[in-house]
């Protein structure tokens, strides 16, 4: 891969564990548009986000589904205020365009070692990092306090 060059689009997300009967599974309504000016409009909502917004969120939510996974397959409760925030940046690289993560994990009270094996083993697990591996350069940070 080359070397970035110029960082063109930023989308970010924080996602959390709903834990209760208040999770809201509505439909989605979005005005998506591209940078070269074409919309695809579904309506009902007032601002839109990037399509790296998008990818951030729905990757976020599988990750922390696998990171419950495989806690659970450890018999480990993870804590009540488990946090992930997700990067996604569209840059530029030479002459392409591509796609980089930052994954931020959030495990409060857990060792920094124990925590660290169960982010990694999550993208091991979660299908969206299946699929990016060895495609989107990734950097993962796990933070317990």
């Amino acid at each position: 891969m080359n070397k970035i060059q110029k960082i063109l689009f930023t989308g970010k997300t924080h996602t959390t564990v709903s834990r209760g009967s208040d999770a809201s599974h509505g439909n989605v309504d979005l005005r998506l548009s591209s940078p070269g000016g074409t919309e695809q409009v579904f309506e009902g909502v007032a601002n839109h986000p990037l399509a790296e917004k998008l990818f951030a969120g729905a990757w976020s939510a599988c990750y922390i589904g696998a990171l419950a996974l495989v806690a659970a397959q450890k018999r480990i409760t993870l804590p009540e205020d488990l946090s992930v925030d997700v990067k996604i940046e569209l840059v530029q690289a030479g002459s392409e365009y591509v796609l980089q993560a930052g994954f931020d994990v959030r495990m409060p009270g857990f060792e920094q070692e124990v925590a660290e094996q169960i982010a990694h083993a999550a993208h091991e697990v979660c299908p969206y990092s299946k699929a990016t591996h060895g495609n989107i350069n990734l950097a993962l940070n796990v933070a317990t306090s």
